[in-house]
């Protein structure tokens, strides 16, 4: 199925930063797949918010968050295929009348599934519109 899709508790599914970053709303509201995997542009995103932490405390909170997750899940790479995927995906979003730029990393860790062949669980299903002829998105309904 292509699209706004439900979780499958017997699948594998690649959750997206912002999951990732919420994963226990992502299960309660999204609800995630038997097997889930992340994006080495996920790990990317992450050490990011490490590093522009407002506190110390934050910044220590963060990067055990970080640890824990690399010690759960180890993460697909960002390959050349990812990178061939990333292209067609940045061409759908502009013909969606859309501009690519805002989204990059998002649609670096699209790409990602996609290559794999895995369905995006995500918060930010809006921002994937026009992909729907080659992702699945598991989302939250819009205002949901």
């Amino acid at each position: 199925m292509r699209g706004t899709a439900l979780a499958d508790q017997n699948a594998e599914g690649l959750l997206d930063t912002s999951a990732v970053v919420d994963l226990a709303r992502a299960k309660a509201i999204i609800g995630l797949p038997g097997k889930v995997v992340i994006s080495a542009i996920t790990v990317a995103e992450l050490n990011y918010g490490v590093a522009l932490a407002a506190t110390r405390v934050e910044a220590v909170f963060r990067a055990e968050r970080n640890a824990r997750l690399r010690a759960w899940i180890e993460p697909l790479p960002f390959d050349e295929l990812a990178a061939d995927k990333y292209g067609e995906l940045v061409a759908l979003v502009r013909a969606h009348g859309r501009q690519p730029r805002p989204s990059r990393l998002d649609l670096m860790i699209a790409a990602t599934a996609v290559r794999h062949n895995l369905p995006l669980y995500t918060f930010n299903g809006a921002d994937l519109a026009g992909l729907e002829s080659v992702l699945t998105v598991v989302a939250p309904e819009p205002g949901g």
